[in-house]
């Protein structure tokens, strides 16, 4: 017979694994998910709108997976709340978000649990990630500082109180079902970055705490994104808008100081597509911000 403690010790979780056009990564990730030693789990793969055959592919290598498809590409934020709102409409008590390209250790979960259920006040706990090419060297050690004046942040590489992190690293982070029903979904404003850092930002408002779990090790690829590719300056350039208005301090100040920095760095070394992609990127949040969609699909309700 299950008793109360036991039900403590082992809520009911979800992984959720988001594939855009990445079969092989999540095929290597859902391997591993095979060797997890916690015992309440569920993983539900969310397809983003692939053009490739990543649904056949995963479909039948891993048959007992649910996976949910979505018709288009809703970014990190959107696809993501499809597994969030499927794992709140079965009964889960924690939704594990895992990056496609990452390998966790058989007790990753276990440990993000273990540190959940110290503080019933902990919304959101992040695990320790490794470059998977150089698992000796830490990624990000659970999560950043923010400055919300500039949206310079500064992610830990060695350990930190729970009180030093403004936000988690979402490349693998559990968070507490009662967190998300108090404080919302992740934002579908934000189509790349700054989505976690948003959430995490809006769920210590709430009076949630956030937190990092030493013990839970995770090896993740580096972003091939990362950079000051265009592609990295339009979203980010948007994201980052959209985030200093909805929670900075001075948002107008802090907006014109950041769009400043950004255009003037680019213009000093001659990088003019570095300023196009600037450009298109507040083009990206004044359509985003003119659709009125701050609040959008973040509240959930039985049912959605």
């Amino acid at each position: 017979m299950r008793t109360e403690t036991d039900h403590v010790r082992s809520p009911k979780v979800t992984c959720i694994v988001l594939n855009w056009n990445g079969w092989k990564d999540t095929l290597e990730c859902l391997h591993a998910l095979q060797q997890c030693t916690y015992p309440e789990l569920r993983i539900v793969v969310v397809d983003n709108g692939s053009t490739d055959d990543s649904v056949l592919r995963i479909c039948t290598s891993f048959t007992k997976v649910t996976l949910l498809k979505s018709d288009k590409n809703l970014g990190f934020a959107g696809g993501n709340n499809i597994g969030i709102r499927y794992a709140l409409d079965h009964g889960s008590e924690c939704v594990w978000l895992l990056n496609n390209d990452t390998k966790p250790a058989p007790d990753a979960l276990s440990a993000l649990v273990a540190k959940a259920n110290a503080d019933e006040q902990i919304g959101a706990v992040a695990s320790i990630c490794y470059y998977a090419d150089s698992p000796a060297s830490v990624q990000v050690w659970g999560g950043a500082r923010v400055n919300l004046w500039c949206l310079y942040s500064r992610n830990a590489t060695k350990p930190k109180e729970d009180d030093w992190f403004d936000a988690l690293y979402g490349a693998s982070m559990l968070i507490r079902c009662a967190a998300l029903k108090d404080a919302g979904l992740l934002d579908p404003g934000f189509f790349l970055y700054c989505e976690e850092t948003e959430f995490c930002l809006r769920l210590r408002k709430k009076g949630w705490r956030i937190a990092a779990a030493p013990d839970s090790i995770v090896l993740h690829k580096a972003g091939a994104s990362s950079g000051t590719s265009p592609f990295r300056d339009r979203y980010f350039t948007a994201s980052g808008l959209r985030i200093l208005r909805l929670h900075s301090p001075a948002p107008s100040l802090a907006m014109a100081s950041f769009l400043t920095v950004r255009m003037a760095r680019r213009v000093l070394t001659l990088n003019f597509s570095g300023c196009r992609s600037v450009w298109a990127g507040i083009k990206d949040y004044c359509r985003a911000s003119r659709s009125s969609r701050q609040a959008s699909g973040i509240r959930y309700s039985q049912g959605s």
